[in-house]
């Protein structure tokens, strides 16, 4: 009886045995396209779909580890600025692929939610502006206008965020700008 359990145990083991083994030892595939994750089906499929010769190299080189490239992406922020009310914010100007758009770090530890506004101003009084909920929590946030095509240069554009209580006082708790201090400003 134990004779028969491990023969069955042998011949089941098998199939998972050839997913797990992959590219044989010079680098050709083993026809399972993938190995165990696509045999349990847990691979996103993109190799086996594409066949053997997906994600190999041109002969003339090899391609770079890693994730792709991402376009460059230039920010003129300014301080980091802490309020009383355990509000901790940075505004920004980004800029890249011909875009330009504003966005606001924020921690709200203060123990309430709150509203801010973030405003892009560009040249010839080109506004862009967009209001977010701040959770109260340790986590961060980020604020975010809309991504508008670049006018100018990216000195011209500036972002400031206003953040508030949300019932009818709107009482301001802190004020960030993307206006970074000159060098030897003090």
């Amino acid at each position: 009886m134990i004779g028969i359990g491990a023969g069955v145990l042998i011949i089941l083991s098998l199939p998972l045995a050839g997913a797990i083994a992959g590219p044989d030892y010079d680098g050709r595939e083993d026809g399972k396209n993938g190995g165990l994750f696509s045999a349990l089906g847990l691979s996103d499929g993109s190799r086996a779909a594409a066949g053997p010769a997906a994600g190999r190299a041109p002969a003339a080189g090899r391609a770079e580890p890693g994730p792709p490239r991402q376009p460059r992406t230039d920010s003129r922020c300014g301080p980091e600025l802490t309020s009383p009310h355990g509000l901790e914010a940075q505004t920004c100007v980004l800029v890249g692929e011909g875009r330009t758009w504003g966005r606001s770090y924020y921690r709200n530890t203060g123990g309430r939610a709150l509203d801010a506004v973030l405003t892009v101003m560009g040249p010839a009084g080109r506004t862009v502006q967009i209001r977010c909920e701040v959770a109260a929590g340790d986590e961060p946030g980020l604020c975010e206008t809309p991504r508008e095509p670049s006018s100018g240069t990216p000195d011209a554009y500036s972002a400031v965020a206003e953040f508030a209580v949300p019932d009818d006082e709107g009482a301001l708790l802190l004020r960030s700008g993307s206006n970074s201090p000159a060098p030897g400003d003090g």
